[in-house]
């Protein structure tokens, strides 16, 4: 089984920046596509961002274009989020996700993903 930890979460002032990682364990993830959603208070989860396991395509919400990046050290079984120019808007809960069927191509249209992290809080004061 694989379990997911995030760490890298914080408070950050508007226009900032912050690098969250998520630590897979319990077997190599090289095989799984990899990715972050979050969830912001009284809101619902929505898609940040994911990366194929081959070859490294990256896929990421409107939101975040040009300001997050996604990336993955299958050496170090890790997926970051580098996460720039930081607005309050993306104050949340940030959560990592893996799924070995699910193409990365299709996680902004939602549905069921194997494995959860539980999730690392981001605050953004503005």
């Amino acid at each position: 089984q694989v379990q997911l930890v995030e760490s890298g979460g914080g408070l950050v002032q508007a226009g900032g920046s912050l690098r969250l990682s998520c630590a897979a364990s319990g077997r190599p993830v090289s095989r799984y596509a990899m990715g972050w959603f979050r969830q912001a208070p009284g809101k619902e989860r929505e898609f940040v961002a994911a990366v194929s396991w081959a070859p490294n395509s990256t896929y990421y919400a409107d939101s975040v274009k040009g300001r997050f990046t996604i990336s993955r050290d299958n050496a170090k079984n890790t997926c970051y989020l580098q996460m720039n120019s930081l607005e309050s808007e993306d104050t949340a809960v940030y959560y990592c996700a893996a799924d070995q069927a699910r193409r990365a191509a299709t996680w902004g249209r939602g549905g069921y993903l194997e494995v959860w992290g539980q999730g690392t809080l981001v605050t953004v004061s503005s």
